[in-house]
């Protein structure tokens, strides 16, 4: 079990830290870009996905915080799920980490990355990308799993 938890401590820091410093960089005024694929853009989301539940406020950090805890400690409890899919919960929770740290420093996630060729979608950041990556991979997981036992 030391070493799966080290392996999720290592991705969660990895993705945590990194997410931070490129966030850091939009907050402290790194320039826009305009291109015809997508846009580099400083904005900040105060509700969850395309700004749902904004309703919620200040609440909505200690909501999600919560729920991230409550997952982390059901994880724990089925270290079954944790091990075989270390990397992806690495990925979702060092990334919802440092989206969640965001609304306690900033009041909202920092969003910077605008794709807008063919149509206009939501901004959103690198943590957004790592939690779809993390659910991509445990997905994958569970359907190669499920195959091979047949």
């Amino acid at each position: 079990m030391h070493k799966i938890l080290f392996k999720f401590l290592v991705v969660f820091v990895f993705v945590f830290l990194l997410d931070q410093a490129i966030k850091l960089a939009y907050v402290s005024g790194y320039g826009r870009y305009e291109g015809e694929f997508f846009s580099l853009i400083l904005t900040y989301n105060f509700g969850v996905a395309f700004s749902m539940f904004s309703f919620l406020g200040e609440n909505l950090k200690f909501i999600q915080l919560a729920l991230l805890v409550a997952a982390f400690m059901y994880l724990l409890k089925e270290r079954e799920i944790l091990s075989s899919n270390t990397t992806a919960v690495g990925l979702i929770f060092g990334a919802g980490c440092s989206n969640i740290l965001d609304r306690f420093v900033h009041g909202g996630v920092v969003d910077y990355v605008f794709w807008h060729k063919w149509f206009e979608f939501a901004v959103f950041n690198l943590a957004d990308v790592m939690i779809d990556l993390g659910v991509v991979l445990i997905l994958w997981h569970s359907f190669f799993a499920k195959k091979s036992k047949i």
